[in-house]
């Protein structure tokens, strides 16, 4: 293999844009059977972000794992990306990663320097989270892919679900939206060089600051924004809570140049996955189409969305400022309507 081709240019999409959509999946795992015990905190059936097993009274295991094709082509970077989006899960819950396992899919032709870069990018996240790295599996494939397995652990009385948002929360956003976008755009060599700069930024910050943050507050649901979209894990957090968002479009950050992108039509497969799944349940109001898509964009190792009581709302804003990208107050949580997003 040529040491200077894209890695990008070896997948036919990048990160998380690449995941199945959530309609898809909700009927793929439908009717598979599950065994009961007390002790499976949360599994699949709401689409949460992670596992969670009670090992005791005050200690639970957290499990999950993710991987995708390259949404970099530096392969450090993708390293560093695709490990900072499987390690997000863990603090979706509430939790703190101590232990992962890779997982790899290499050419035959890929560079041993590339995939030494590759593991290299993913173990000095995991450094940086707390977490070791103790293994993994790789196999040969087309098409490279990577990430992790990821086991942490939470208080289990402590742990946060994407579901349990009660009316009067406000809802609080700690990245801004637009990376699918950006990707879409990459692939077409269009970025400019401070563009790119800061989407590898977004996409390598872990969301460790913004969980060491908010664990001191009530925090009634969480979950990181990633494939399935803002609007779409929106969806599901409101769904799972029998509850509605009333969402201020104003307040959320979207990356211009990505707004600029959406508004000539770059736009990435998944979110048209993702307004198929969702569109049913949005009311989008006025809101501009392109607006829209970035809401329905699918982003690689985005921030948190959290619900938080109304009388934290004040302080958690003001802690987080300063020690995630973008901190927004987005909206807030109200009684179920007849739609489960209202924009506004």
């Amino acid at each position: 293999m040529d040491e200077d081709i894209k890695l990008t240019k070896l997948a036919n999409c990048a990160g998380c844009g690449a995941k199945v959509g959530a309609g898809v999946l909700a009927k793929l795992l439908s009717d598979l059977p599950t065994l009961h015990d007390e002790n499976l905190l949360v599994g699949f059936d709401k689409s949460d972000d992670a596992a969670v097993y009670r090992l005791s009274g005050d200690l639970a295991l957290v499990q999950t794992l993710d991987f995708f094709p390259p949404i970099a082509d530096d392969p450090y970077t993708f390293g560093q990306i695709a490990a900072t989006n499987a390690l997000s899960d863990i603090y979706a819950m509430g939790g703190e990663p101590k232990l992962a396992l890779n997982i790899m899919c290499v050419p035959k032709s890929m560079p041993k320097e590339h995939v030494h870069e590759i593991l290299r990018g993913g173990y000095e996240k995991c450094a940086e989270a707390g977490a070791i790295i103790c293994g993994g599996h790789s196999i040969y494939d087309d098409e490279p892919k990577y990430g992790l397995s990821v086991t942490g652990f939470v208080h289990p009385e402590k742990m946060w679900k994407n579901h349990g948002a009660k009316p009067g929360d406000v809802l609080i956003l700690t990245k801004p939206i637009g990376i699918g976008v950006l990707t879409a755009a990459q692939r077409g060599d269009l970025l400019e060089p401070e563009t790119h700069e800061l989407m590898i930024h977004l996409m390598t910050t872990l969301n460790k600051s913004a969980r060491d943050v908010l664990v001191k507050y009530d925090v009634h649901a969480c979950t990181d924004v990633t494939g399935f979209s803002f609007l779409g894990h929106l969806y599901e957090m409101c769904n799972g809570s029998n509850a509605s968002a009333l969402i201020d479009v104003s307040a959320i950050s979207l990356i211009p140049e990505a707004l600029e992108f959406a508004r000539i039509g770059i736009l990435p497969e998944g979110m048209y996955r993702n307004r198929t799944y969702a569109e049913h349940a949005v009311d989008t109001g006025n809101t501009e189409l392109a607006v829209c898509d970035l809401l329905f964009d699918p982003q690689t190792s985005g921030g948190l969305l959290v619900a938080v009581s109304e009388a934290d709302a004040d302080a958690v804003f003001k802690d987080l400022n300063g020690v995630v990208p973008c901190a927004q107050r987005v909206g807030r949580i109200v009684e179920q309507r007849d739609k489960a997003i209202y924009l506004q």
